[in-house]
């Protein structure tokens, strides 16, 4: 039976390789081939061929930096991260434990003559291949970053990391399928493991509060301390103890010889052969939840493909409008209105309201408070740096614009609506969401930074570079949104869409390509707005003072990126209406 199953498994490895390297010969894939290859060999695999051809003083030196000199506290931080990943994998799942079949497997092992035993080692064996090309990915990572001569100890860690959380995650969800069976409802089962945890942290608390000095400025004052400090809080006490299981599966990553791999090894291997057998002997049926979920998956990629975009084979909840809508108006708030129902319940306008209250009454309850010097700095630059992120990765990932609503461009365009109307409807969704996060997060900032002025910043200084920001914020995104939904019209051939989208080395290349000419569009768009900026604040700081002189750049910036985004927006709808779906190819 393995080896039927090894036969199998070999030639549908085989056969999606072959299907690859024969879409090569169409250019869209070919150029991605050719842009993710350079930039694979380029990242990664240039450092490994580099440093056997040339071993130089610098990737020893560095080489020698990268092991941990304190493995300890290396352990305990790795441990703590997969602690977190189990934690999530007991509270998270709500539905019975289902394997992932495709159709065909489905059609053809359910029925044959396989055990439930053998339908496990046989995902357990295909998951082995995404396994070990993750730890092959992630090797190359930490040797780019420094990792020595210790790639074969590298890539044999990372695999048991990897090995022993897929078994974790496989084992936990029969566990709590096996609940399921005995009539205990979802919040019984995340309440009993919530008390667990939170038992665990009260007894590292009680401690930590008994022989844990307090967190002070000086505490935060340079990367040696801070190492020192968390040394203190994750190298004594109960904390080694409830992490041992999890400092077990870290230690061969961390080994800085082979002696030290192979004793660490050993223990790492009977905790995974534990989770082995508790995976291979739970008396779980999982094999009607697999056919469910093989079903839906079929359903979702063939209506997807037919040209419905939205989730089918499964009930849809009714979701509550984000606002109500009128029956008259301008045309492109009811596509805001839609994208807003497609995002889901959390980008409603009640859910903001209380997050803001939250935030504010967060910020003004620190005020005056004893431990404002130490952690409001902290927290207000975690909050600016989120911000950050949101403002250029954002639209990377809030999709609910042309580019979900693409596979159904027919229907838009039999709407009595000119271009440029769906095309700023379909981008002020992700918009205002953008928007309203990062005024989230600038208000956490301007509240934390306000309060800890000094003679360079003053807290009045950070409120009105504050009120400037959040001038400028949703013209940025305007613009920002506008690149990936025009590249979408211009190279629908390249759009990714849906599970069934082509994957590997070159969709990788086709996402950079993307990426570069975001980012280059992005910087061309600033160019103009930075000018008149800069002269607005130079001529208003003379005749008026600094204040105003900063609300005067951020109002002329937001107005010349205003023009910009309504110039955008007419391009895009003309692109919109020159669009034809009949005669863009198939992916």
């Amino acid at each position: 039976m393995i080896s039927a199953l090894l036969y199998l498994q070999y030639h549908s490895t085989i056969n999606r390789i072959v299907a690859r390297v024969k879409r090569l010969k169409q250019p869209k894939y070919l150029v991605g081939a050719i842009v993710g290859g350079i930039y694979f060999y380029w990242y990664f695999f240039r450092v490994l061929f580099v440093s056997r051809i040339r071993p130089d003083v610098r990737a020893v030196t560095a080489g020698a930096a990268a092991l941990p000199t304190d493995p300890l506290l290396y352990q305990s931080l790795g441990a703590l991260i997969l602690f977190v990943f189990v934690f999530f994998a007991w509270i998270i799942p709500r539905k019975r434990a289902a394997l992932a079949f495709t159709e065909a497997e489905v059609a053809f092992l359910f029925p044959a003559p396989v055990t439930r035993r053998g339908l496990m080692h046989f995902k357990l064996l295909r998951s082995q291949i995404a396994i070990l090309f993750s730890a092959l990915i992630f090797t190359f990572i930490s040797r780019r970053l420094g990792g020595g001569g210790r790639t074969l100890i590298h890539l044999a860690g990372w695999w048991v990391i990897l090995s022993t959380l897929n078994l974790h995650s496989l084992g936990s969800s029969f566990a709590l399928t096996m609940l399921m069976d005995r009539g205990i409802a979802n919040w019984q089962r995340r309440l009993g493991v919530l008390a667990v945890a939170l038992a665990a942290l009260g007894v590292v608390a009680v401690w930590a509060v008994q022989a844990i000095p307090p967190l002070t400025s000086a505490d935060l004052s340079s990367v040696k301390a801070i190492t020192d400090y968390a040394r203190q809080f994750l190298l004594s006490g109960p904390l080694p103890y409830l992490l041992y299981p999890f400092r077990l599966v870290v230690r061969p990553y961390l080994a800085a010889g082979a002696l030290e791999f192979l004793s660490a090894l050993w223990p790492a291997l009977l905790l995974m052969a534990a989770h082995y057998w508790w995976v291979i002997n739970s008396d779980v049926a999982f094999e009607e939840a697999s056919v469910e979920a093989s079903k839906k998956m079929a359903e979702t990629i063939a209506a997807r493909r037919a040209g419905n975009w939205r989730t089918t084979g499964k009930q849809i909840k009714s979701k509550r409008a984000p606002f109500k809508l009128a029956p008259t108006g301008p045309a492109p708030v009811a596509l805001l209105w839609k994208n807003l129902i497609s995002a889901g319940q959390m980008f409603t306008l009640r859910i903001w309201i209380v997050l803001a209250a939250v935030v504010v009454s967060t910020c003004l309850g620190f005020q005056g408070t004893g431990t404002r010097s130490n952690w409001l700095p902290v927290v207000g630059m975690m909050a600016a740096m989120f911000g950050a992120w949101a403002v250029l990765l954002g639209p990377q990932i809030v999709r609910q614009d042309l580019r979900q609503d693409l596979p159904l461009a027919d229907v838009l365009k039999m709407y009595p609506l000119r271009g440029w109307q769906v095309a700023l409807g379909e981008i002020l969704a992700p918009a205002v969401i953008l928007t309203g996060v990062q005024w989230l997060l600038l208000v956490i900032t301007v509240g934390f930074f306000s309060q800890v002025g000094n003679r360079h910043v003053s807290g009045p200084l950070v409120v009105v570079i504050g009120l400037g920001a959040a001038l400028v914020l949703p013209m940025l995104n305007l613009i920002s949104l506008q690149i990936p939904n025009a590249a979408v019209l211009l190279f629908p051939a390249w759009f990714q869409a849906g599970p069934e989208g082509p994957r590997g080395i070159e969709a990788t290349g086709q996402r950079l390509i993307f990426a570069l000419g975001q980012f280059l569009a992005f910087v061309l768009a600033l160019i103009p707005a930075a000018i008149v900026s800069t002269v607005s604040f130079l001529i208003t700081n003379i005749v008026a003072g600094l204040f105003p002189a900063v609300l005067a750049a951020a109002l002329a910036a937001a107005v010349v990126l205003a023009v910009e985004a309504g110039l955008g927006v007419m391009l895009l709808g003309r692109l919109f209406e020159r669009f034809d779906v009949s005669s863009e190819p198939a992916a």
